[in-house]
């Protein structure tokens, strides 16, 4: 056998090994090299054993099942079972991917495994009621984005919104934004562009799915001070639903019931006092939007806005505009 069809005999014992066996699944020697042969590879018994020593001695951790007869199977790899169907629930689990492209992506990380463990992917997963992106569009968005993101330029792209009829309506009577794009966010299981915006001087929010026709632009993206700072988790942690807003210092009263909640909004590290009466004071910087009010109303009176006045007073003419709807 010369040396290319000996380096090609190994990639195939490799590919074999990957493809059929795992730590509770082998193949007998004689299996192996029916296998082989199959693919058009003769090998005699003694040269298929220094084979699979070679991948040994390489770093593959192929082991003997002392079983009857005697098999070998690949024990491990770089994902385990745990990690594949971790990695298979998020990706059914993302309503921006369509459904086509959801169990494409599944089949790939299957692929990462034996077909033991594709097989028990394609029976465990599956997320029941799951809303889905009705195209494909956002995945290739995505890649738009970074690829103006990585060649540092702007993007320019249209957004629209939806109207009482589900039609989509442009904004800004269709024209074409052009921004500096600055970070790509997963929140609420929509994806989020970050973007700076020149005649604002600020940072703005554009859901990913709903922008259309992105392109790359010739412009070069905008860098200051404020972009190079830029910290995702504290944009985060006081921007409620990716709606922007007025960022503003708020002091929270929270009782014992909701702190919990309150913490995993905000962190471990928040700014949090005793209050007395089983109180705590919370400092946090939010932006200033119905959907930071949207969020204090689930609590009831566990969660009250102490300061400052403004934002008191915007949630109790927020709360008036709730009742005023059903009272009308």
């Amino acid at each position: 056998m010369g040396t290319k069809d000996q380096k090609l005999k190994l990639l195939h014992l490799v590919q074999i090994l990957e493809q059929e066996t795992d730590d509770r699944h082998g193949l007998t020697g004689p299996q192996l090299i029916e296998r082989l042969a199959q693919r058009g590879v003769e090998v005699e018994r003694k040269t298929l054993y220094r084979d699979i020593a070679c991948l040994v001695d390489f770093g593959y951790d192929i082991q003997k099942y002392q079983r009857n007869p005697v098999e070998y199977g690949l024990a491990s790899r770089r994902f385990q079972d745990p990690e594949l169907l971790l990695l298979a629930d998020a990706v059914q689990s993302s309503r921006f991917l369509t459904e086509r492209k959801a169990s494409s992506l599944v089949k790939s990380i299957g692929q990462l495994g034996s077909r033991y463990q594709a097989e028990d992917l394609r029976k465990r997963v599956h997320v029941e009621g799951r809303i889905r992106s009705q195209n494909e569009s956002v995945f290739y968005s995505v890649d738009a984005i970074q690829r103006a993101m990585a060649a540092k330029r702007k993007v320019e792209f249209r957004y629209f919104k939806l109207n009482e009829a589900k039609k989509r309506v442009l904004q800004h009577n269709g024209d074409v934004y052009c921004e500096t794009p600055v970070q790509l966010v997963y929140m609420g299981d929509f994806y989020y562009l970050v973007v700076w915006n020149d005649k604002h001087q600020g940072f703005a929010n554009y859901r990913v799915d709903r922008m259309q026709d992105i392109q790359v632009s010739e412009q070069p993206a905008t860098k200051n001070q404020h972009i190079a700072q830029f910290n995702v988790a504290k944009y985060q942690e006081r921007t409620f639903g990716m709606f922007n807003g007025e960022s503003v210092s708020v002091t929270l009263l929270v009782k014992a019931s909701a702190m919990s909640a309150v913490v995993d909004r905000f962190g471990k590290d928040v700014d949090c006092a005793p209050a007395g009466e089983g109180l705590a004071r919370v400092r946090v910087t939010v932006m200033e939007t119905p959907t930071f009010y949207g969020w204090l109303v689930q609590f009831g009176d566990q969660v009250t806005i102490e300061a400052p006045d403004s934002a008191r007073e915007g949630f109790v003419q927020f709360l008036g505009n709730v009742l005023s709807a059903y009272e009308e």
